[in-house]
């Protein structure tokens, strides 16, 4: 009876040994192939913009209104994707990826990926509040924190001072324009509570009022890790980025930057 026993309980363990190697082999070849895929669309756009000869486009007459012509580094991977709504990218770190919006779905690509497969990684989007191309006050962008550092986990980098110092900007084109952001304050913060530690950040896509602007960036500075000693007035552009923050609940790190103009 007791080697029947025993034998039951080796083969139990057996099996989930089995079956814990097998999820662990998934996960890593699931972090491969979704590394390799988005290297693949930044060589795509890096070749593109290589290749693009930008003298040759011919001048608007002044009268006439500027019009809307596509960045063609991101031509091909609009073609395959029409969701596509910019790219970022972040030196010193891994985010160097698409930025995605579906308005008839706002969460798709917390759960799909560029090529709209499912994974658990999705893809940084643009909450359904905000709108690229009027643009928005503010653009509100989701990525998640994913433990192999993919994703939008670097931007745990920023929450020591020494790395802002030495990346104090860092850029998000939309289709159209390639644009250079200032970060103005990193902070940590919990979502989904209405305790007095909660900022609801996710709410502010525009400001109807130059106080309201002001209060979003007092409040963004108020809970900053570090003083960067920017700041932003009614009639700048800003970008905020989310992800998870796991020293709290419902922990989110988010950084706030503004548009730079030329």
């Amino acid at each position: 009876m007791r080697r029947i026993i025993f034998v039951s309980l080796f083969t139990f363990f057996i099996l989930i040994a089995i079956f814990s190697g097998m999820m662990i082999y998934r996960h890593f070849q699931e972090a491969t192939e979704q590394a390799n895929f988005y290297e693949n669309l930044a060589q795509v756009v890096k070749n593109a913009e290589a290749n693009t000869d930008t003298d040759t486009a011919p001048p608007s007459a002044p009268s006439e209104e500027p019009e809307l012509v596509m960045l063609p580094e991101y031509a091909e991977l609009y073609a395959q994707n029409s969701d596509l709504v910019g790219w970022i990218c972040i030196e010193d770190t891994k985010i160097n990826y698409p930025v995605m919006q579906s308005l008839s779905d706002p969460n798709y690509y917390l759960k799909h990926g560029f090529d709209k497969s499912y994974t658990n990684y999705g893809c940084p989007y643009v909450a359904e509040i905000c709108d690229v191309k009027e643009p928005s006050d503010n653009l509100l962008i989701y990525g998640h924190h994913m433990k192999d550092g993919s994703m939008f986990a670097e931007l745990e980098k920023f929450k020591k001072k020494d790395f802002w110092e030495s990346h104090r900007t860092f850029s998000f084109n939309t289709l159209y324009e390639k644009q250079t952001y200032e970060v103005i304050a990193v902070f940590k913060t919990v979502v989904y509570s209405n305790s007095t530690g909660a900022f609801k950040y996710y709410l502010f896509s525009g400001a109807e009022t130059p106080e309201q602007f002001d209060e979003y960036i007092a409040k963004c500075k108020e809970k900053a890790l570090y003083d960067t000693g920017v700041s932003a007035e009614y009639g700048d552009k800003l970008i905020t980025l989310s992800t998870c923050e796991y020293s709290n609940t419902n922990g989110r790190l988010v950084l706030v930057a503004k548009k730079v103009v030329d």
